[in-house]
């Protein structure tokens, strides 16, 4: 089946491509939760009319991706953890307690878009990726102290 991307998918595309896929996957999965429509000859016309506006919606979501990477990058998460003998953690650090130290700092983030390099288990500085965009990420400089 064909199908016109209403938004970007991961192993699909892009906003506006139009992709083939299995007809279950479109009408269990895409369509339903509005990340595509059938690509029938009114939907086609349609998008090479829209084409333009949807270009134009990728870039400002671009542009607001660079600026909050800028400000993420500008900025040091501190988390505190329960710590044992030579500075090692009770468990470990990931991308959840990084996600709501973000929210608590006021950027929604899901902790999907957080990538750590090796499982932090350990108290000093570290460095987590955040994928914002396909175009934009931003390295994120988390410390963690003993509680």
């Amino acid at each position: 089946m064909k199908i016109i991307l209403k938004d970007e998918v991961k192993s699909l595309g892009h906003m506006g491509d139009v992709v083939t896929v299995s007809d279950g996957y479109a009408r269990n999965y895409l369509i339903p939760k509005n990340l595509a429509a059938e690509a029938s000859t009114k939907n086609i016309k349609e998008l090479e009319h829209n084409k333009k506006i949807i270009l134009e919606k990728a870039a400002k979501i671009r542009d607001a991706s660079r600026g909050t990477a800028e400000k993420l990058a500008a900025l040091t998460l501190t988390i505190r953890a329960k710590v044992g003998e030579e500075d090692k953690l009770f468990g470990s650090v990931t991308s959840m307690d990084i996600a709501q130290a973000l929210a608590a700092e006021g950027f929604d983030i899901d902790k999907k878009k957080i990538h750590i390099e090796e499982p932090i288990k350990r108290t000093g500085e570290f460095v987590a990726q955040v994928k914002l965009h396909t175009d934009v990420s931003a390295q994120i400089k988390v410390t963690v102290v003993p509680e």
